[in-house]
Parts: C-alpha cells; sequence; structure tokens
C-alpha cells in the first residue's frame, strides 16, 4: 500500500521528466545522465528543456512502456500470448504465464504494463499543464509540444484499452483526484483518444520538426487514428485517415523489402532512434539468436508455413537456425544488435504498409472490393506475389486478414489484437494453449490497483 501510494505522488511530481534532460541538449536521444534535479515549472520557461520534456515522452516508449522492442513490449507478450511466438524461459515466469495464458492479477509483468503506462499518461498531463501555464514559450512552440504529448498519451491508451478493456483515463496530474477515477467504457476510451488525436492535428503541421522521423506530425496522428477508426468500425474515417498519409509525397512503399526497416526506409512514418549514436534498435537484439535451440523466443513455424512461395518477406524478414536436426526462426526485420557506429536502423512505430491494409479492410468493409483488392494486391506486389484471386467480400477480408499476419508480425501486438477484435482468439488459441479461457481476451486489472483503488472495481471477468 505505501509503495502505491509513493507511486501515486510520484506521478504528480515526476520530476524524472526533469532529471533527464541536459542543459542545453536539443534532443532527449543524446541525453544519457542527468545533471539535477530542475523546478518543474523552470521546464516550460524555456524552449529547450520544454522540448526535451517532450521528447522524453518517446524516449519512455522506446525504452520501458508498451512499444519497446524489449521483453516487456507488446512485440513479446502479446506475440507469445497469441499464436505468433513459441516462448523457450522457464515455468512460472511471468512471460510462461503469458504464454500459458495462466497470467492472474497479482502477475508482475501486467502490473509493470499498467504502471508504466499510466505514468508515461501522467508525465503527458504534467506537460500539458505546465504547457498551457506557460507564458515564455513562443505559441509555435508550444503548439507543436501540445500537439506531441497529445498524440504520445493517444497511442499509450489505444494499447492500453485493447489490453485491459474499461481503463481510468485521467487528464490530470493531480495524484488525489487519480487515486479515485474509475473506468470508463472502452466506447468512451476510444472518444476520449479521438478527441486527443483530432486536436493533435491541429496542433501539428505535416513536415518533420526534427529533419528525422522521430517526432510526430500530423501525418503520424492520421496514421494512428486510421488504426482507432478501424477498431472501432468507421470504415470510412479509416480509409479516409489512410488515404492522407498513403496519398502524401512524404511516403512510398520501399520497393525492397531489404530497405524495408533500415533507417532512411521511405514507409516509416514515425520512428524511434536509439539511445545512443551508433546504436540500433532493442528488437534486434530481443529476438536474434545464433543456435538453436533459442534462448528466449522464436517465431512460430505455422507462420512461415502459411507464407507462399516465392514470398520475399520470408527471405528478408526471417532468419533461420538449425542444429542439424531441428529449424527455428526469429523475426529479422532488424538485423543489427550491436553498435555500429553509425546507426543503421530505428524502430519503426508506424509505416506505410498497415495504412495500405487499413484502407485495404475499411473499403472492403464499405463494399468497394476493387478498390480493396488494390491495396491488398500493392502489398503482395512488394512481397513479390501476384495478385490476390479473390472475389467475394469475406474472401477478400480473409486474404486481407492473412496479409497482415505475413507483414505485420512481431510489430507490437498487431497479431492479437486482430485475433481479439476479428472474434478469432478463441477459434486459434483454444487448441494450442492449456490455459486458455474465452475471458482471456482481456488481461486483468493489477491487484495492487484494485486495492488502492476501489473505484476500479469490478474486476475483468475470469479473474
Amino acid at each position: 500500500m505505501k509503495k502505491a501510494i509513493y507511486n501515486c505522488i510520484k506521478y504528480k511530481f515526476h520530476l524524472l521528466l526533469c532529471l533527464l534532460i541536459l542543459s542545453g541538449c536539443e534532443d532527449f536521444l543524446e541525453v544519457e545522465e542527468p545533471l539535477g534535479q530542475i523546478n518543474s515549472i523552470e521546464v516550460f520557461e524555456d524552449e529547450t528543456t520544454a522540448t526535451a520534456a517532450v521528447t522524453t515522452l518517446y524516449g519512455k516508449l522506446r525504452d520501458e512502456v508498451l512499444l519497446t522492442g524489449k521483453a516487456e513490449g507488446l512485440g513479446v507478450l502479446m506475440g507469445i500470448y497469441s499464436d505468433e511466438m513459441i516462448y523457450y524461459g522457464f515455468g512460472g515466469e511471468p512471460l510462461d504465464n503469458f504464454y500459458k495464458h495462466q497470467v492472474f492479477p497479482d502477475d508482475l509483468m501486467v502490473e509493470n504494463v499498467w504502471n508504466t503506462s499510466y505514468s508515461l499518461i501522467y508525465m503527458c498531463n504534467a506537460i500539458l499543464e505546465g504547457l498551457a501555464n506557460s507564458n515564455a514559450l513562443s505559441d509555435q512552440t508550444k503548439s507543436q509540444l501540445q500537439g506531441e504529448t497529445l498524440f504520445v498519451r493517444a497511442i499509450t491508451f489505444v494499447n492500453l484499452v485493447e489490453l485491459f478493456g474499461e481503463i481510468p483515463f485521467p487528464t490530470s496530474s493531480d495524484y488525489e483526484e487519480n487515486s479515485r477515477l474509475s473506468k470508463i467504457s472502452v466506447p468512451t476510451v476510444y472518444e476520449n483518444i479521438i478527441t486527443d488525436l483530432t486536436t493533435a492535428k491541429t496542433h501539428l503541421g505535416t513536415t518533420s520538426i526534427s529533419g528525422e522521423r522521430v517526432r510526430a506530425n500530423k501525418l503520424a496522428v492520421a496514421a494512428l487514428l486510421a488504426r482507432t477508426y478501424l477498431y472501432t468500425q468507421q470504415w470510412e474515417m479509416a480509409a479516409s485517415e489512410a488515404s492522407t498519409v498513403i496519398n502524401h509525397s512524404a511516403f512510398n512503399l520501399e520497393p525492397d523489402t531489404e530497405m524495408e526497416f533500415l533507417k532512411e526506409s521511405s514507409s516509416a512514418i514515425l520512428q524511434f532512434k536509439p539511445k545512443f549514436d551508433g546504436g540500433n534498435t532493442e528488437e534486434a537484439s530481443t529476438y536474434i539468436f545464433a543456435s538453436g535451440p533459442p534462448p528466449f523466443v522464436s517465431l512460430n513455424p505455422q507462420l512461415i508455413e502459411t507464407m507462399e512461395e516465392g514470398d520475399l518477406r520470408k527471405e528478408s524478414w526471417i532468419g533461420e537456425v538449425t542444429d542439424g536436426n531441428e529449424t527455428w526462426y526469429y523475426p529479422n526485420k532488424y538485423k543489427f544488435k550491436t553498435n555500429t557506429g553509425t546507426s543503421m536502423e530505428y524502430s519503426i512505430v508506424l509505416r506505410l504498409s498497415e495504412q495500405y491494409l487499413i484502407r485495404a479492410e475499411a473499403m472492403a468493409k464499405l463494399g468497394n472490393l476493387p478498390d480493396a483488392l488494390k491495396d491488398l494486391n500493392t502489398i503482395r506486389h512488394r512481397a513479390g506475389l501476384l495478385d490476390s484471386e479473390t472475389k467475394t467480400q469475406n474472401d477478400i477480408l480473409n486474404a486481407i486478414y492473412i496479409e497482415r499476419y505475413h507483414e505485420l508480425f512481431s510489430e507490437f501486438g498487431h497479431r492479437w489484437f486482430d485475433l481479439k477484435r476479428l472474434g478469432l482468439a478463441k477459434e486459434i488459441l483454444a487448441p494450442i494453449k492449456p490455459g486458455w479461457k474465452p475471458t482471456d481476451i482481456r488481461l486483468p486489472i493489477p491487484e495492487n490497483e484494485l486495492l488502492m483503488n476501489p473505484n476500479l472495481n469490478p474486476q475483468n471477468p475470469g479473474y
């Protein structure tokens, strides 16, 4: 209980966002060690420190929260929770519990996902309040930073609501107020997310303010809105937002699959820049292994078996290890595990091919089958495959879902979110997960959170 109360207070004052700022540093990605505490008011009286506070949010996503390529990120967690990956750890460990669907409310990994996410949300809220109260920043700087902060808050909530269902939606840094919040319905959470994103759009331009695609702009917001509208079955809006991105001259679908995940990829909408010069992605360090059996996780061979002959993604994005008797596979989208002097790869948060698949699905749902097939075949052609021969709406939709499986594997839990939203989780997972229950479509609210705040009751069904 003391720890929980301390965490709430920590959210209120969250000087971590100040501690990570180096005097005179314009890029959070170069911050290594804090020089000391900076008064939270002073942060927003200077453009450099205010910008560093906001860009620190991306660093939290990259290193700790939800979208990190580390073991605690959605790529691993929901990869092994679904049918995408096989886990090779020991029984009884938090990751093993995810793999076997034996997750309980006191699970340490569930608590970590919840706490790190809400810690980031509270940071966003504190920054939004600081920006609103600042009289020193130019209107242009303030607007840019507000838009980016709303984007980070929105992408965090999109993932939280998909993982947990009904959740609290704090918009203040007042820890006393937040400690009493109740859960709100999933539709209301999404309404708030859409409000954040549509507001963020008004604050941001279409150019990349940093010179690289490592900070959100209007197009990154449109890409996340397209996904949000897809998840909420608002097909016309999903297609419209995806078209905004697809039709913009800043992006092109990389014709060569080998180029897709390099830092210069023209398909990248938003990326995480590595923490250190010459560093590369956490995904490469997490997924790549050199000998079998795998030390951590591998791709489920079924993924490879379902890919068509001649699919270039099989060669470009999947690594293979054999001991002569058995073969294992790993995600090889990112290929550089070590420092390369100059960074070669940035972790891609949003990319163009997802937008084509979002628009294809939305068009198919709207009955516009020719345009749905056109977008589907655009992705297939880049993979070296012939046009899909499907003709009916159901067959086209199924082909799109299969293409998402082959295109987006190991990226931030897409496979799990698709199984869940399409109602396929039971059909796919019940035969292969010994602990599967229909209520597993949601994670449990952490036990400690329910003890600290009874207003979060009732617990999710099945727990």
